[in-house]
C-alpha cells in the first residue's frame, strides 16, 4: 500500500456508511465537495487527527455495509480522519474479520479450534468445502468462535444496509452453514448454563431467570443495589472493600483487583479511563459471552461501580466481533440505562457522571492483551506495548487506565452486596469468591459452571456428566491453548490458583476441555501451534519466528511421522526462547500446552521407543 492517496473515489454506498458514523465531510480535504476556499485553506486537521480512534469503527462500517473495504473506501476513511493510507491499510489487514479484497456479502466462518475439533468439526469442514469449494472468499476456517458448548460451531456474517449474523451450533453436514433455506434459531443464553435456576448461584443467578432486555426485571432481582452501596461507601471505601475481599483478576493473570483500582485512582493525571476486556478469544472460553447475553445490566452496573471508584467518566467495552447477540443486548442495555439515568450525567442524581462506549473487535486474539487493546481502540494495529509504563500510569490515550475482564467486574457486585468478609468466606485461601469454568469437549453437558474456589477438577467434570458412555477420558486441558494438560489420575487437583500452580498447571481463563480416547492428541497439539502461529502479531522476533518453528516441528511429528529426537530438542529450545524473550503473554505461553503434553502425557513417546 502506498504512503500517498490515490484519489480513488468511494462508491455511494461506502461513502454513506462512513458518513453515517463520522457525519458528512466538511471539506474537500476530508473527501467532501471541492470549493475555491478548499484549494487555499485546510482547516480542522488537528480535530480530525484527534478522532483517529474512530478508524476501526469506520472500517467496520464499510465492511458491514459492503462486505469488504475497497481502496476507494479506505482512501475516503483516511481523508476523513487524516490517517496515512499505509497505516490504515496496516490496521485493516491486521484483523481476520475484515477484508481488503472483494468477496461476497455473506461469509461463513467454520470453527476449527480445540473444542470443535474434539466434537467433529473436520466432518463439517469437509462438507462445507464440498458444497462451497476450497476456503477463500465465501467461507474460511476460523479460530475459536466462543460457542464451545455447541461445538462444532460456525458463524455466518452478512453485510448490507442491515448487517446480519447466523450462528450454527452444533453445525452438521445435514444443515450446512451457508445453505439456503430456514436459518437455525439460536438457543437462549441459559442453554449454556446447565445450573441455570439453581439455588446458591451468585454470578449466574439471573441467567435464565430474569429477562435480559428488561431493566425493571434486573432491578427487581436486586440490580443496582450494589451501586447504591458504592455511593454510600465513597470511592475510597469501594476500593477498600474490593481489597479486603481478595478479589483477583479472572482473565488469567490473577492480579489483585483492588490494588489495580487503587493505583489508578491515586494517579494525579486525568482523565482516568476504564476498559472492560470482553474480547475473550482464548480457545475454549465462552463465560463472558454468556454473562453479556444473559445478564447484560450486571456488567453495566459493575463497570459503573469501577468507574466511580477510580474516578473515571468514560468507559470502553471492547467486545469480540464474533459475538453479535451479546453486542445487540449490550447496545440495548446501555441505551436503556442511559435513558433511565443509570448512565450519563449525574448517575442516579449523584455528583458523578459516567458513560460507556462499545468498541467492536474484528478477530484478533492478541487484542485480549491489556495494552494491545489500547492500540486497537486508539486506531492502531493491535500490538502489545512494552511495560513499564504500566496501564495504571499510562494506558488508553496515555492516561491512567484500569482494564478488567467481564467476570472480574461482575464479581464486584457480590463483593459490595454481601460484604468483603462474606465474599471472602466462599473461597479457599488466597482464591476467594465463586469462579466460572467453561467445560467443553468430551462431556455430556458442556457449558458454563459456577463453583466456589476449592472444588476439585473431578467434581467439576462430574457436574458436567463426565465423558460419554463407551469412552475413556484421555486428558484435560486446563486454561485453554495457553494452559496445560493434566492426566486422568490428576483429577483431584483443587481448582484454586495455588492448587493448580502446585500441580504444574494453571486456571488461566477458566477453560476445562475434556478429551476422550477418540481424540488424536498430536493433532490437537498441532492445532494449538497453528493457532499461536496465526495469532502472533509479529512484533517481536522470538514469538514471530518461534511460533512458526514450533508449528513446523509439530507438523513433522504429527503428520509426517518423523523420528521425534531432534524435533523434540528443537521444540524445547524454541519454547524456552519464546517464554524468556517474547514481549507479551502470547509468546510466553505458546509452548505451555505442548510442553505439558510431551512431559505429562507422553505424546510422541511411542514414536521415540519405535525409533530406538
Amino acid at each position: 500500500m502506498d504512503l500517498r492517496f490515490h484519489d480513488v473515489e468511494p462508491t455511494a454506498e461506502e461513502r454513506a456508511a462512513v458518513d453515517a458514523l463520522l457525519g458528512p465531510a466538511p471539506s474537500a480535504w476530508e473527501g467532501g465537495d471541492r470549493s475555491e476556499r478548499d484549494l487555499r485553506v485546510a482547516a480542522g486537521g488537528h480535530e480530525a487527527r484527534e478522532r483517529r480512534d474512530l478508524l476501526l469503527p469506520a472500517l467496520h462500517a464499510v465492511n458491514d455495509r459492503v462486505g469488504w473495504i475497497s481502496e476507494g473506501a479506505l482512501d475516503y476513511i483516511c481523508r476523513r480522519l487524516t490517517v496515512p493510507p499505509a497505516e490504515a491499510y496496516g490496521v485493516a489487514t491486521f484483523y481476520h474479520l475484515l477484508s481488503t479484497k472483494p468477496r461476497p456479502a455473506s461469509v461463513t466462518y467454520v470453527c476449527t479450534d480445540l473444542a470443535c475439533q474434539a466434537r467433529g468439526t473436520d466432518e463439517v469442514r469437509r462438507a462445507v468445502e464440498d458444497r462451497l469449494g476450497p476456503p477463500g472468499l465465501s467461507w474460511q476456517p476460523s479460530p475459536c468462535l466462543g460457542l464451545c458448548e455447541r461445538a462444532p460451531a460456525a458463524l455466518t456474517l452478512k453485510a448490507g444496509p442491515t448487517p446480519g449474523a447466523t450462528v450454527y451450533g452444533p453445525a452438521s453436514a445435514e444443515q450446512l452453514p451457508g445453505d439456503p433455506g430456514d436459518e437455525p434459531v439460536e438457543p437462549p443464553a441459559e442453554a449454556a448454563v446447565p445450573q441455570a435456576g439453581d439455588d446458591g448461584l451468585i454470578l449466574l443467578r439471573r441467567v435464565g431467570v430474569v429477562d435480559p432486555a428488561s431493566l425493571d426485571d434486573y432491578r427487581a432481582s436486586g440490580g443496582y443495589a450494589a451501586l447504591r452501596r458504592a455511593f454510600e461507601l465513597g470511592p475510597a471505601g469501594v476500593i477498600r472493600e474490593v481489597l479486603d475481599s481478595g478479589l483477583v483478576g479472572r482473565g488469567g493473570a490473577a492480579f489483585p483487583t483492588g490494588r489495580k483500582w487503587a493505583a489508578t485512582a491515586g494517579q494525579p493525571d486525568h482523565p482516568h479511563y476504564l476498559v472492560c476486556n470482553a474480547d475473550e478469544s482464548e480457545p475454549g472460553t465462552f463465560k463472558d459471552r454468556v454473562i453479556m447475553e444473559g445478564d447484560p445490566y450486571a456488567l453495566i452496573e459493575a463497570m459503573t461501580i469501577a468507574a466511580y471508584a477510580i474516578r473515571a467518566e468514560r468507559g470502553y467495552l471492547y467486545i469480540r466481533g464474533e459475538y453479535p447477540r451479546a453486542l445487540a443486548r449490550l447496545e440495548h442495555a446501555i441505551a436503556t440505562a442511559r435513558a433511565r439515568g443509570f448512565l450519563g450525567e449525574r448517575v442516579l442524581g449523584q455528583d458523578f457522571s459516567f458513560d460507556i462506549e462499545i468498541r467492536r473487535g474484528a478477530g484478533a486474539y492478541i487484542c485480549g492483551e491489556e495494552t494491545a487493546i489500547f492500540n486497537s481502540i486508539e486506531g492502531y494495529r493491535g500490538e502489545p506495548r512494552s511495560k513499564p509504563p504500566f496501564p495504571v500510569e499510562k494506558g488508553l490515550f496515555g492516561k491512567p487506565t484500569v482494564v478488567n475482564n467481564v467476570e472480574t467486574l461482575v464479581n464486584v457486585l457480590p463483593v459490595l452486596s454481601m460484604g468483603a468478609e462474606a465474599y471472602k468466606a466462599i473461597g479457599v485461601g488466597a482464591s476467594t469468591g465463586p469462579k466460572l469454568f467453561c467445560v467443553s469437549g468430551s462431556v455430556r453437558r458442556p457449558g458454563v459452571y459456577e463453583v466456589p474456589f476449592g472444588a476439585t477438577l473431578r467434581e467439576l467434570l462430574e457436574l458436567s456428566g463426565g465423558v460419554p458412555e463407551g469412552r475413556t477420558l484421555r486428558a484435560v486441558l486446563l486454561g485453554g491453548a495457553a494452559g496445560a494438560f493434566v492426566r486422568p489420575d490428576e483429577l483431584d487437583i483443587p481448582l484454586t490458583f495455588e492448587g493448580t500452580r502446585a500441580a504444574g498447571a494453571t486456571l488461566g481463563s477458566g477453560v476445562v476441555l475434556a478429551l476422550d480416547d477418540s481424540v488424536e492428541l498430536p493433532r490437537i497439539l498441532l492445532r494449538i501451534a497453528e493457532f499461536f502461529r496465526d495469532e502472533s502479531c509479529g512484533q517481536c522476533v522470538p514469538c514471530r519466528v518461534g511460533t512458526v518453528r514450533q508449528e513446523e516441528a509439530l507438523h513433522r511429528l504429527s503428520v509426517n511421522g518423523r523420528s521425534p529426537g531432534d524435533d523434540l530438542t528443537l521444540l524445547r529450545e524454541v519454547g524456552q526462547a519464546m517464554r524468556d524473550a517474547s514481549i507479551c503473554g502470547l509468546g510466553q505461553t505458546a509452548w505451555n500446552a505442548v510442553e505439558s503434553a510431551i512431559d505429562r502425557l507422553g505424546v510422541f513417546s511411542e514414536a521415540r521407543r519405535d525409533d530406538t
